[in-house]
């Protein structure tokens, strides 16, 4: 005969296996991230025909505030490109742990960005910096439509959070 456990642990709970799609999922937060770096890589290296881009949409503006608006658009690149890369890993990792508010927070994040693709599209930055904001939105969409498919779905709702 084995003695009554006396400690106030709980035994652990067995996670469900990560389903393919939650596992697709992931992988494209984690594309969506590498493609992040790239993009601010991108803007950083072609931060001379951003202020050509500059001058070109408010041709009225002196060479002092073109360079205050380049520098401007270029640190808020910077910035935002890290802040962005932690979400991607830290909705990744969350969404991999079958947390519920990763998956609806992960999605809420994807509209912003849908939203932040559609103005910076008439922005004045580089033409390679326009032509990569697409790719990282698309890989937010490939993660979005694999954690709503209802094997997803499941994963999430089997989750004790």
């Amino acid at each position: 005969m084995q003695p009554y456990p006396t400690g106030t642990q709980m035994p652990e709970v067995q996670r469900p296996p990560v389903p393919p799609q939650v596992a697709n999922a992931v992988k494209a937060m984690y594309a969506g991230a590498a493609a992040t770096i790239a993009g601010v890589v991108i803007e950083v290296l072609t931060v001379n025909a951003t202020k050509t881009a500059i001058e070109k949409h408010s041709p009225n503006l002196s060479a002092s505030q073109v360079a205050s608006t380049q520098h401007v658009l270029i640190t808020g690149a910077i910035v935002g490109g890290l802040v962005a890369l932690c979400a991607w890993i830290v909705i990744a990792r969350a969404c991999q742990n079958g947390h519920r508010w990763a998956r609806i927070t992960g999605t809420v994040f994807f509209a912003l960005a849908t939203v932040d693709t559609i103005v910076s599209a008439v922005s004045p930055v580089a033409a390679p910096v326009k032509i990569w904001w697409p790719v990282i939105w698309l890989a937010g969409l490939t993660a979005v439509i694999f954690l709503w498919r209802p094997a997803s779905t499941a994963f999430f709702k089997g989750s004790n959070e």
